[in-house]
């Protein structure tokens, strides 16, 4: 879903970074020097590194979710994380995670994460414009409501325009040594799904990506909102100082609240890579991991997948592959922090994520 999309703890961090240089110069009433921008940008390098690193850390967590949700239900080989990490390591080895880590750096998340923050700014300022103008007061911001609108919508569109390296990307997961046709990489995955399936192929599976940026970003933020302002009244274990929260306290409130926003929407994720894998040549033989096929993989569409899904799996089946998902959330984020302030320290940036 925008999965990959909204809810990555690097883009996170890169936001801090962004606050915080802007709250600092704010703070100073002055305008950016060319040093000061290029400490900034030195700030982003460091938060793109971290943010790699994390991903990369908990890749095989990510694989394993994305095997999980595709499984074939006619052959399956493991039903939990554990099981499921000991049987990739016994029938591909070490090889079998460092394909996720590989996949990791093939997905170009730099350039998904710059394309995401250069879009989100202008579905922000088409919506600041149209409310000024209806409200006739030039001066007037956005709300927390139309701020949420705002970050759906650029979520939709960041999440569109890198849907086909997504979708490429379930395909080279799920598929093993023992697959009877490999892809060889992205670009070759690509072309291949053009040539054989056409251009709509590239796109299969997006209706249950939007309809989940809805529930996730909605849930997200007003779980986020909502912890917030319940720790900044109560101060638990001394936790705010000077009414305010400490980046480590809100790391913390925005991985329970994306926590929350996944699971609620990640049914939809499940369709979603479910979807991906209709068309595909041997698709069904390649979920199942050993190259026999155990029966057809057709759905004709996201409520087709989602009745199919329940009535021949259960409704447990929507929700395959929670279990590594979440385990991932707070390790990555602890990652990319101390990542974060470590690149910094080597590139000297004077502008720290605590000021």
């Amino acid at each position: 879903m925008a999965s990959e999309d909204v809810k990555t703890s690097e883009s996170a961090v890169s936001k801090i970074v962004n606050f915080a240089g802007e709250a600092k110069l704010a703070k100073e009433e002055i305008k950016p020097t060319k040093y000061q921008v290029y400490s900034i940008c030195k700030s982003l390098v460091a938060g793109g590194v971290a943010g790699g690193v994390s991903r990369t850390a908990v890749a095989p967590l990510e694989r394993l979710k994305i095997l999980l949700q595709v499984q074939n239900p006619h052959n399956i080989k493991y039903n939990g994380t554990v099981q499921g990490l000991k049987y990739i390591w016994r029938t591909e080895g070490f090889r079998g995670y460092s394909r996720a880590t590989a996949l990791i750096v093939l997905e170009l998340s730099q350039i998904q994460r710059s394309s995401s923050s250069a879009m989100s700014k202008h579905p922000s300022r088409g919506i600041l414009y149209m409310y000024q103008q209806q409200t006739g007061n030039e001066d007037a911001q956005l709300t927390p409501v139309l701020r949420l609108a705002a970050g759906a919508c650029a979520g939709i569109i960041a999440m569109s325009a890198t849907y086909p390296m997504d979708m490429v990307r379930g395909r080279l997961t799920v598929q093993t040594e023992k697959s009877p046709y490999q892809y060889r990489g992205m670009f070759h995955a690509l072309s291949t799904v053009l040539r054989e399936e056409g251009f709509r192929a590239l796109y299969k599976g997006w209706l249950p990506s939007v309809i989940g940026v809805v529930p996730y970003v909605g849930l997200n933020f007003a779980v986020y909102e909502s912890l917030k302002e319940w720790l900044l009244k109560s101060n638990p274990y001394g936790l705010v100082e000077d009414n305010e929260l400490g980046v480590v306290t809100r790391l913390a409130c925005g991985a329970a609240a994306g926590t929350v926003g996944q699971t609620v929407a990640y049914p939809l994720d499940v369709i979603r890579r479910r979807m991906q894998m209709v068309g595909w040549s041997n698709a069904s033989s390649i979920v199942a991991g050993d190259g026999r096929s155990k029966g057809p993989l057709e759905y004709t569409g996201m409520i087709d997948a989602f009745r199919k899904t329940v009535r021949h799996e259960g409704f447990r089946a929507l929700y395959k592959g929670l279990v590594p998902n979440s385990v991932k959330v707070v390790p990555s984020i602890a990652i990319a922090f101390v990542t974060y302030e470590q690149v910094k320290e080597l590139l000297g940036v004077e502008i720290r994520i605590s000021d």
